[in-house]
């Protein structure tokens, strides 16, 4: 595993030297936020890689540990991932993924065994205690975030853990340096051979760590940003299952722009207005054709193609059809396990608002810049109606 200190210290200096009329701007708050980051992240960096180093030290076995028939689920932002990815995470009998606790605070096998270890005292001595003044300190910190609902304990987006070693597309959400960064927005055809196989080589070890400390069979992981990497992902997880879901551009455009400027926006102070919209209609348009252009020529019963308002309409329906077209067993339940994942959605009240006009476009023309994606999946263009702010639950 190699860190990307050559990044690390680009963003570095940028932050601190070369980020006037950027949206990374030096103002007061950006600075509190680099001197409380450069203060604790360097030590959790330390403390994970010496973790790391232990896993091979003490569970050298996690480096042969098969995964079998992983599923991925890509698409571009704001386009259902999330939803269907907690919805299947209900069914811990069937599949793990990693949480936000797994992601940045036990990522090694080492870490998790403590923890394990630490909870089964808990459980047993201190009647769950420290597990109740976790999920209230979560309550009280992640909960409050209301663009997308976040806590220690869900399912997210492991993307997330190519920060460990500081060379994966979340890296731009805390230092939004696009001059710097590799194009991981177009990952199989931009980067090297050698670069692609660094950073899947540690994505595929940290599903083994998990697999590993967990005792779980079947993984499952929702990472817009895979879109890009497509190719590489299959020949990293040639036994992988792969779900690509659509939705109308109308919808995904302005809430990925409303998206990334409110993530992005938490670590940073730019003058009001929305940022970035030239790169993500670029890479938008990128995640649209290049994962789809790559299952139409690899035609596999492992692969779906599937658009949003039929998972939303009918999601037991969907998720039984490719349960048996990929291999995972029956879940009796499942109704129940869906129900419950709708009516958690439906309670979850969004502020995240937005409108295209705002943003400089018109529906017509969202509709002429992504003609082939509603020409593919005959997605409305909505012609006759009235173009509204939205207020959006997040999927």
């Amino acid at each position: 595993m190699k860190y990307n200190f050559r990044l690390f210290w680009r963003t570095f200096y940028r932050s601190f030297f070369n980020s006037k009329n950027t949206p990374a701007r030096l103002t007061r708050k950006r600075f509190l936020f680099l001197a409380l980051f450069y203060i604790v992240w360097p030590i959790g960096m330390l403390i994970h890689w010496f973790c790391f180093w232990l896993d091979d030290i003490l569970f050298p076995g996690y480096k042969n540990l098969p995964i079998e028939k992983p599923l991925f689920i890509l698409g571009n932002l704001r386009s259902g991932s999330t939803f269907l990815h907690r919805l299947l995470s209900r069914d811990s009998e069937t599949f793990t993924s990693l949480t936000t606790w797994d992601i940045y605070l036990t990522p090694s096998v080492t870490q998790k065994k403590i923890t394990q270890f630490v909870s089964r005292l808990d459980k047993k001595y201190f009647n769950n205690t420290l597990h109740r003044l976790l999920y209230a300190f979560d309550r009280r910190t992640l909960g409050k975030i209301k663009i997308h609902p976040i806590s220690f304990f869900q399912p997210e987006e492991d993307e997330n853990i190519h920060l460990h070693i500081w060379d994966g597309y979340f890296v731009t959400f805390l230092f939004p340096f696009m001059d710097e960064m590799p194009n991981y927005q177009h990952f199989d055809e931009a980067l090297s051979p050698e670069h692609k196989k660094r950073i899947m080589t540690f994505y595929k070890s940290m599903l083994q760590r998990h697999l590993y400390a967990t005792g779980k069979k079947y993984f499952v992981a929702k990472n817009p940003a895979f879109c890009a990497k497509i190719e590489t992902l299959v020949e990293f997880f040639p036994d992988a299952r792969i779900i690509y879901l659509a939705r109308n551009p109308l919808d995904m455009l302005p809430s990925t722009i409303s998206w990334i400027n409110y993530a992005r926006r938490i670590f940073t102070d730019p003058v009001e207005g929305f940022h970035y919209v030239d790169e993500i209609v670029d890479m938008t348009k990128h995640w649209y054709s290049h994962p789809i252009n790559y299952l139409d020529t690899h035609p596999s019963p492992r692969h779906l193609i599937l658009k949003y308002d039929d998972l939303i309409q009918r999601p037991e329906h969907v998720i039984r059809s490719f349960y048996e077209q990929f291999g995972y067993p029956d879940k009796p339940g499942l109704h129940i396990i869906v129900d419950q994942a709708v009516k958690e959605t439906l309670s979850f009240n969004s502020d995240h608002t937005y409108s295209y006009e705002e943003m400089g476009f018109t529906r017509e023309q969202i509709v002429e810049i992504y003609a082939n994606v509603f020409k593919r999946f005959e997605f409305e263009t909505r012609a006759e109606m009235p173009i509204t702010k939205s207020i959006e639950l997040d999927m």
